[in-house]
């Protein structure tokens, strides 16, 4: 980039896939919201550092994300999990990542299904009549909801959502 442009930021989808000794941890990033392909992919592999517990998945989550992103974190506005980032008054695993990224990038859920006593934007796109439960820290839930919608998809599940599944899945 030359001087008189910005360095572009991107918008980071992550996701991990557990295996007997490790997580592995993907990472899209894409410049656009309707971008039907990411630009760079990031794998992490990283041991397991904490047993599943009910109601504090981020602590098993949270260290191989933030292995994948810290690379690329400088240049990321933006980054979407799956998951909560509220479960009602409690932070989920989103609002635990906005913390540990100093409240600097912000970050939406997107869920399969409701939690509930949670405040979530309801998606609904493409075919399917069941919605996506959108919530965020450090942007408006409205707006986060308008950005799920915009991605790129004719299903429920965004392209980008559906490919950094399939990337930790399949490495």
């Amino acid at each position: 980039m030359t001087a008189n442009r910005p360095v572009p930021l991107f918008k980071a989808c992550v996701d991990v896939d557990y295996r007997e000794q490790e997580a592995v941890c993907a990472c899209l990033l894409f410049e656009r919201w309707g971008a039907e392909r990411p630009a760079p992919t990031l794998i992490e592999r990283v041991p397991l550092t904490a047993p599943y517990v009910p109601g504090q998945f981020y602590r098993r989550e949270l260290p191989g994300l933030l292995a994948t992103l810290r690379p690329v974190l400088p240049r990321v506005d933006v980054v979407i999990v799956d998951g909560h980032v509220w479960l009602g008054e409690a932070p989920g695993l989103g609002a635990h990542r906005y913390e540990a990224l100093g409240r600097r990038t912000a970050v939406i859920g997107f869920a399969r299904s409701a939690f509930r006593g949670a405040s979530a934007v309801a998606v609904r796109r493409g075919p399917s009549g069941r919605p996506l439960h959108v919530t965020a820290a450090g942007l408006d839930a409205e707006a986060a909801a308008g950005h799920i919608r915009a991605m790129h998809g004719e299903y429920r599940l965004p392209t980008l959502l559906r490919q950094v599944d399939q990337l930790c899945r399949r490495a």
